[in-house]
């Protein structure tokens, strides 16, 4: 396969072979969100955004599994290397009981693995004064751990924000805001309180602020003398300084400095959820680095291949048994993929082809007067486009698969967009191209049957 030339082929989908793995899989799975019977054929040729299924269907994949694979597929810069290590059985082990070495030395190991790992979180997130990092299985893991220091260091209440997902461990589900399927039934952590996520000027004015004695709806709540809840009380406050499931909501910029007036005035400790958004996917390293708010804990998975808890010694509980895990910081293999994609991320200068494709993404778009659309937004290569129904958009979801392009539903309305981080200039204009096609075919066959 030539990715500089090879284009989505379509066939049937989903076809013959791919119905039969999807039944074959469900008579053993429990329900889960499956988005469509796509069937990966891991051992068909793949490179970049393009793979193939198992009916031998070509397709671009504009999801990155939900950003979990963020530079494509079979990437060189990830697979050579690879190849290169003699790996070993096990490639895990109880990481948090026990030390693992890659042979060499510890600053110039043969081996990548879960401590240079960490080493290299902390260099990403020097300029918050963040020192120590917890590694975990997954972006849940890594949210409940950040809730449980925070409580470590006092308070036993919380902020969230409407829209929010933060995992389905109840920690987290407790934080979460974004579907009442999520929690419905569930136990919640009490002490939760919720607020507006304000992502434009009129919901920044109208759903934030006030003319109580804080001016804004958190300061007000947290007023010494007329507010209603004590501020010592309060662990943590959690965002995600783009919203994920929530409908890749960017925040209001003087939102996130009140956040930090916030912080500042009240000791607030703020953990910005970056499972999605960070390693590069917004065009910075972190989504957060975007805004003029300062975190205390960072939490990430998904890119890094990896779960991993972000913050300052301070913050981290002194006590060993207070937080640990089996798993954690024993995934060699998962580490070491973490630390290659850190590196290629840098290497390659993937931010500044972040930004690149994005904006390509968002000028293309821009040009054209889509129907049904109703917002494009987002940052770097974390896209969206929001549609005036629901059923357009799954209707675009459709349409946009069958022509071989593979996206992702968000919030009530929206349609996701998550390129590769080394996506081509060609890719996104193919892929835009797909995506206005499909749209446009839904609004022919929309005007035609009304």
């Amino acid at each position: 396969m030539d990715r500089d030339t090879v284009e989505p082929r379509v066939e049937t989908m989903p076809g013959k072979r791919a119905t039969e793995w999807a039944e074959y899989h469900h008579q053993f799975a429990a329900p889960s969100t499956y988005v469509y019977d796509f069937v990966w054929d891991t051992q068909a040729d793949a490179i970049g955004p393009f793979c193939t299924d198992v009916d031998g269907n070509v397709l671009m994949d504009f999801t990155s599994h939900v950003a979990a694979a963020p530079l494509g597929y079979n990437n060189p810069a990830v697979k050579e290397k690879l190849e290169a290590f003699d790996l070993v059985d096990p490639t895990k082990i109880a990481g948090q009981d026990f030390y693992v070495s890659g042979g060499g030395s510890p600053s110039n190991p043969d081996f990548p693995g879960p401590s240079q790992l960490m080493d290299r979180l902390i260099d990403l997130t020097d300029h918050y004064d963040m020192d120590r990092v917890f590694l975990s299985n997954s972006g849940a893991e890594a949210v409940e751990n950040a809730i449980k220091i925070c409580y470590a260091s006092g308070g036993h209440r919380a902020i969230t924000f409407d829209g929010a997902f933060h995992g389905r461990t109840l920690g987290a589900l407790s934080l979460n805001r974004s579907k009442a399927v999520h929690r419905k039934g569930y136990p919640e952590v009490p002490g939760v309180i919720s607020v507006p996520y304000p992502s434009s000027q009129e919901h920044y004015e109208n759903d934030w602020l006030t003319d109580g004695p804080g001016g804004n709806v958190v300061a007000d709540k947290l007023d010494p003398d007329r507010g209603v809840v004590d501020a010592d009380e309060v662990a943590f406050l959690i965002l995600e300084p783009v919203q994920g499931e929530g409908g890749y909501r960017v925040p209001h910029p003087e939102f996130a400095r009140d956040v930090e007036a916030l912080r500042d005035r009240f000791g607030l400790r703020v953990i910005a959820d970056e499972i999605q958004s960070g390693l590069g996917r917004s065009g910075e390293m972190w989504a957060i680095d975007h805004l003029d708010l300062t975190p205390d804990v960072i939490t990430s998975a998904k890119g890094l291949r990896v779960g991993a808890t972000i913050s300052r010694s301070d913050i981290f509980p002194e006590e060993t048994g207070r937080i640990s895990s089996t798993w954690g910081a024993g995934d060699v293999l998962a580490s070491l993929q973490g630390v290659l994609t850190i590196d290629a991320i840098r290497e390659q200068n993937l931010l500044e082809n972040v930004r690149e494709r994005g904006e390509q993404f968002r000028s293309i778009l821009a040009e054209r007067d889509v129907e049904g659309v109703t917002d494009v937004r987002g940052r770097g290569l974390m896209l969206a486009l929001e549609f005036d129904t629901k059923d357009r958009r799954e209707a675009v979801v459709e349409a946009a698969m069958k022509r071989g392009l593979l996206t992702l539903g968000c919030g009530h309305k929206t349609l996701r967009i998550l390129p590769p981080l080394n996506v081509t200039e060609r890719e996104i204009d193919l892929g835009s191209r797909l995506l206005l096609e499909a749209i446009d075919d839904v609004a022919t066959q929309t005007a035609t049957t009304a």
